[in-house]
């Protein structure tokens, strides 16, 4: 991706002494509903009001938003406010109403991600504009296509552009809505740091009282900003209710996380070994996950071996294994040495787990 600096630049001009933040209700409601939320923001850290118009869902009869009408009333929000406004648009009619009612941000959601065709129309319908366009992960973690979906809307010229990390989903259950998969959204930024990465914790948590951690490990990782689903009566949301903070959480959390930026070297060295540090704690935290997983097999390995009363310890198996385990961390630049301890270890820890199944 050539001269990614001019994707950021619209970021730079804000001259912001705090990260970004997005604002607003998952969904609008009444006008009354949004136009409370923005007042209740209006002079708070927030840059962006966000709303969604048309909301996606994966099953019919759910409230799917109140369509066109409520871009009159970002309009009034903007007016009254001086917020800009933001929504999500997923066709080439929802990118023309958006820019007839002068929606400052367009984002383009998860479910639209997955597709190249309603990219491309989106793309087209944006060609040229000054209008700053994010682009969220899609459902499923596939760095490729979100990098696909920037990709076509480059190609459009569409300089104002960032991307949005809101997690992913699984079958698996998780204290997360959609697990975070914080790598993919390192490998994006190593791989184009100039490119604006804005983090979603409401959608990867699922639920407000996690808001706060996955906030400030996205900004521990160097994320650029936030967006946050804030609504006055978040229990009473329409959509997304458990996932919701008031406006005074919002401004609490924003109080605690907030990273002034420093200019001297001594800052940068902070800051970069914040940032490897915060990738380094997101990797063990993958692999207690990982550990934890395995030994729910062991557990089953075990079961089975009780029914057939088999000895715990298979000899052959765990040779094998050992020795596929050592040319594989060659290959990754781990010594044979750290190999054995670790892979014995974790061997014996499986074979704590079966005992304790067998002689149950």
């Amino acid at each position: 991706m050539e001269n990614t600096i001019a994707l950021r630049k619209w970021l730079d001009d804000l001259k912001l002494a705090h990260p970004l933040v997005i604002a607003g209700p998952c969904s609008a409601e009444t006008e009354e509903q949004v136009m409370g939320i923005a007042h209740a923001l209006k002079d708070t850290d927030v840059n962006y009001y966000r709303a969604g118009i048309w909301k996606p869902r994966t099953r019919p009869g759910n409230f799917e938003g109140v369509g066109a009408i409520g871009l009159k009333w970002l309009q009034r929000v903007k007016a009254e406010t001086g917020l800009k406004t933001a929504t999500e648009v997923a066709n080439r009619n929802h990118v023309d109403l958006a820019l007839e009612h002068d929606i400052d941000l367009l984002w383009i959601g998860a479910r639209s991600t997955v597709s190249p065709f309603i990219v491309q129309e989106i793309a087209d319908a944006l060609k040229g504009t000054d209008k700053v366009v994010l682009v969220k992960n899609p459902v499923n973690p596939d760095l490729s296509l979100w990098l696909g979906a920037i990709e076509r809307l480059r190609s459009a010229n569409i300089k104002k552009l960032g991307v949005i990390h809101r997690g992913f989903s699984t079958y698996e259950k998780t204290k997360y809505r959609n697990i975070p998969e914080w790598q993919i959204a390192i490998e994006l930024q190593s791989r184009f740091p100039d490119l604006p990465l804005i983090n979603d914790p409401s959608h990867i948590t699922g639920q407000r009282d996690l808001i706060f951690d996955v906030s400030q490990t996205a900004l521990d990782l160097n994320f650029d900003g936030l967006m946050i689903e804030t609504h006055t009566n978040p229990d009473k949301a329409w959509s997304d209710a458990a996932q919701q903070i008031t406006p005074e959480r919002l401004v609490q959390i924003m109080r605690d996380l907030r990273i002034r930026k420093e200019t001297d070297q001594e800052a940068e060295y902070r800051q970069n070994l914040s940032n490897l540090r915060a990738q380094i704690d997101v990797i063990d935290n993958q692999l207690i996950d990982t550990l934890g997983k395995r030994m729910k097999v062991a557990d089953a390995i075990g079961s089975l071996k009780k029914q057939r009363n088999v000895a715990v310890l298979q000899t052959n198996r765990w040779n094998t294994i050992l020795g596929k385990m050592i040319l594989e961390g060659q290959e990754h630049g781990l010594s044979e040495e750290f190999v054995l301890k670790m892979f014995k270890a974790i061997h014996q820890e499986s074979i704590n787990h079966q005992e304790t199944i067998i002689n149950s």
